[in-house]
């Protein structure tokens, strides 16, 4: 599958930098250089994946990361310099999947973008094959998590999540009762050694506020603290 990759960046230097990277990976690579002509591509290309960087002007990275969530579910690389940490963790609570703080080699970026690109063609498999597999359904009271439909409702209203987000819950449902470690997730949900594990907690935020009532007091998802978060049985 030749996937296409999208890189939001108003500096032309890294903007082209990146894109000879990705072609000479054999990705097809757009090129926008603010948050507004990037949305207007996604209207008229097949996107795979996003790169995308945070201060630029016109529309930001934030900003165009939280629209494309409305409709798109591909993954979304954000970068940023070293002084927008707190950008950083917005882009993640809105819907980013991954970032990359510049100054970043071009090894570290292609190591990101195949690793997001692996886990969003198993999801894209996912939901081709969805009608070839009887159906696997969990509940836990009115939460719904159906893993080949790749679908989560609450109380009958559906709910809509990344990829990752989808794949953590599935493994905490699926689990129901158990507790896991940051570690165990990410590990688990990125098949790779935890180098970190910060994302994890932006990512269950993230799920507690699309599936709970009151994401403050939780019923489905809850933390043990010290310990890590399981899905309480019911």
């Amino acid at each position: 599958m030749s996937y296409h990759i999208l890189v939001v960046e108003d500096d032309e230097a890294i903007r082209e930098g990146v894109s000879i990277y990705l072609k000479n990976q054999g990705y097809t690579v757009f090129q926008a250089e603010n948050g507004k002509k990037g949305l207007e591509i996604l209207e008229r290309e097949t996107i795979h994946l996003a790169v995308v960087d945070i201060m630029m002007p016109i529309m930001d990275g934030i900003t165009m990361t939280m629209k494309l969530r409305e409709k798109y579910e591909f993954p979304v690389i954000m970068l940023s310099a070293k002084s927008e940490e707190i950008d950083k963790i917005t882009g993640l609570n809105i819907g980013a999947d991954d970032y990359v703080t510049k100054p970043f080699t071009p090894m570290e970026l292609m190591a990101r973008v195949n690793s997001q690109l692996r886990r969003y063609s198993r999801f894209l498999q996912m939901l081709e094959h969805k009608e070839e597999k009887k159906e696997k359904e969990y509940t836990i009271g009115g939460l719904v998590v159906n893993e080949d439909t790749v679908t989560v409702t609450v109380d009958e209203k559906e709910v809509r999540l990344t990829p990752l987000e989808f794949k953590i819950l599935l493994l905490l449902v699926k689990n129901a009762g158990k507790v896991f470690s940051p570690e165990e997730i990410y590990e688990t949900v990125w098949n790779e050694k935890a180098i970190t594990t910060d994302t994890i907690m932006v990512h269950v935020r993230r799920i507690r506020e699309k599936i709970e009532i009151n994401p403050k007091e939780p019923k489905y998802l809850k933390v043990v603290w010290g310990v890590g978060y399981k899905i309480e049985k019911q």
